[in-house]
C-alpha cells in the first residue's frame, strides 16, 4: 500500500506466496491449547518477518506510477507491503487491517491522526473517506478508520482499516489469502 499526496495506494504483488496460519484454530474446525498457539505465532512472525526485512521496499510498476501521476500524485511512499490474511479477504469481515507495527512511514497528515484519534471505539469509530487506486488500477474511495483491538493480557494493539467496500475491491481484483499487497 502506497499514499501519494496523503492519498492511499494500494498494489499486488503476485511472485510471494506462503501459508499464515491463523491463531485459534487448526483450519479444521478445532481450537487449540495455549502452548500450539504460541507455537503458530512464532512460526508465523518467522515466516512474515522476511517479508518485511527486505534491504530495499519493492517498487511500483511503471503503469501504478502513470496512474498516481494522472490523478495528479507526486510524492510516492511505501507505507506498508503486507501478507493478506484470512480475514482481509473474508466477506464476512470487509476490511483491510493495516496494523501499526507495519507501517513503514506515516501517511497521514497530523490533523487527520487527530479526527481518527477522537473516536471513543465504543461502536464508535471515527474515519473519512480516502481515494484508493486499486491493482486493477481502478480509482475509488473506502472509508478509514483506526481500531484499538483489546487483547486478554488487558493491553491493546491499534491499526487502521479500510472498510466499506473492501470486498468489492477484494473480489473486483481476485485478491486471495497469503497474496501480497
Amino acid at each position: 500500500m502506497d499514499v501519494v499526496d496523503g492519498e492511499m495506494k494500494i498494489k499486488k504483488e503476485y511472485d510471494q506466496g506462503f501459508r499464515v496460519e491463523h491463531e485459534g484454530d487448526d483450519h479444521q474446525g478445532r481450537l487449540l491449547d495455549s502452548s500450539k498457539i504460541k507455537k503458530k505465532k512464532q512460526k508465523m512472525a518467522t515466516r512474515c518477518d522476511q517479508q518485511y526485512t527486505t534491504p530495499s521496499p519493492p517498487d511500483l510498476s511503471i503503469k501504478f506510477r502513470k496512474r498516481i501521476r494522472a490523478l495528479g500524485g507526486s510524492d510516492i511512499a511505501l507505507v506498508i507491503q503486507k501478507c493478506l490474511f484470512k480475514t482481509d479477504v473474508s466477506s464476512g469481515h470487509n476490511r483491510l487491517s493495516i496494523p501499526f507495527n507495519q507501517i513503514r512511514q506515516t501517511f497521514l497528515t497530523p490533523q487527520a491522526t487527530e479526527f481518527l484519534n477522537s473516536g471513543d471505539n465504543k461502536k464508535k469509530c471515527s474515519e473519512m473517506e480516502v481515494m484508493l487506486i486499486e491493482p486493477s488500477l481502478r480509482r475509488g474511495t473506502i472509508s478509514l478508520r483506526k481500531w484499538e483491538m483489546k487483547k486478554a493480557s488487558g493491553s491493546a494493539t491499534s491499526m487502521y482499516v479500510l472498510v466499506g467496500q473492501w470486498n468489492l475491491v477484494a473480489w473486483r481484483n481476485a485478491l486471495r489469502e497469503d497474496e501480497t499487497v
